[in-house]
């Protein structure tokens, strides 16, 4: 299988007997006790899925428990400010998305600093997104959608994990380019507002390929197209919505890891370590790719270089849009 992280780090660790060495940490002295792994997502929803694989893996190479801690709400934000409160100590591991570099422009008094209170781990990977309908809407296409959303303004609804997170920016992008008019109805989560379309409480949603393809494929929801510029190759079936008359339009999802400011380096070392061995392991790497992750595994460095570029990309498209958190 692929390599999805850079050839020379692999065999650093190899000859450095990651496996001997780093099984309690680095120096034998962490972790040393349970680490929390914050989720700032429901359970089931596409964060948590990525961060669960991730944690249990993590576990194992740390020889030390990982506990997933689910603090969904606000857009992610009750997560982020949870661990932007706790000790610099390496216990505390936050799991960030696009959703913390878009709440930066969208939320006005935000109680932590993406760049100042946390420093950068890794990109962990990156997720399509697809556009899926209850199967009682009328539209099998996003033309159907596009017509129907025309004809009755105001009248479809679409789900989002709240108002900050990628299913909301997915569809404020979509409305915008195709000048349509569904209504807004935030949840608590990704779990809770998959929920809601699978009921039928409301009718259009935007999530991550990871949680919804099972659902589309046992018939409970209806697939449009996906996000993506071009089609996938494990979906030919789907065109993109760029490719039905949005050419600009891209969507999706990043995941990235972050530790408390003034974590020791040595420390954000290891988990980085740790975290890049987890995304390689053969039955990981599988299940990842199974569900439609790209991993990624970039160093502190380049993560925080991405964090910058997509918090001054996404403030244009909060301006361009008009959006905000209210």
């Amino acid at each position: 299988m692929t390599c999805l992280v850079p050839i020379c780090l692999l065999c650093q660790l190899a000859a450095d007997g990651f496996a001997q060495t780093h099984s309690t940490g680095s120096g034998q002295d962490y972790p040393v006790k349970v680490v929390r792994y914050v989720v700032p997502g429901s359970a089931g929803a596409g964060t948590d899925v990525l961060g669960r694989i991730v944690a249990g893996r993590l576990s194992q190479v740390f020889g030390q428990q990982v506990i997933v801690e689910n603090r969904a709400g606000a857009g992610g934000n009750i997560g982020a400010e949870i661990a932007a409160k706790a000790p610099a100590d390496g216990y505390t591991v936050l799991q960030i998305s696009l959703t913390h570099a878009l709440n930066v422009s969208l939320y006005r008094n935000l109680s932590y600093d993406l760049l100042r209170d946390f420093a950068p781990v890794m990109q962990l990977a990156s997720t399509p997104s697809i556009v899926v309908v209850h199967p009682s809407l009328p539209v099998k296409s996003i033309g159907d959608l596009v017509r129907l959303a025309t004809a009755r303004p105001g009248a479809i609804n679409y789900a989002s994990a709240g108002t900050g997170t990628p299913t909301f920016l997915s569809a404020e992008l979509f409305k915008g380019q195709a000048g349509v008019n569904l209504v807004h109805v935030p949840y608590k989560g990704g779990g809770e507002a998959m929920t809601s379309v699978i009921s039928g409480e409301t009718s259009v949603y935007f999530p991550p390929i990871t949680t919804a393809l099972p659902l589309v494929r046992q018939g409970r929801l209806r697939a449009l197209a996906v996000t993506t510029p071009v089609r996938l190759p494990f979906l030919p079936q789907y065109p993109t919505v760029a490719e039905v008359g949005y050419p600009r339009y891209q969507a999706g999802n990043w995941y990235g890891l972050m530790v408390p400011a003034r974590t020791p380096k040595e420390r954000i070392v290891t988990i980085r370590e740790a975290a890049v061995a987890a995304l390689n392991e053969s039955t990981v790497s599988k299940r990842l790719i199974d569900l439609g992750y790209v991993s990624i595994g970039s160093g502190p460095e380049e993560f925080a270089a991405h964090i910058k570029a997509e918090i001054a990309m996404l403030a244009k498209v909060v301006r361009d849009l008009r959006l905000t958190a209210n």
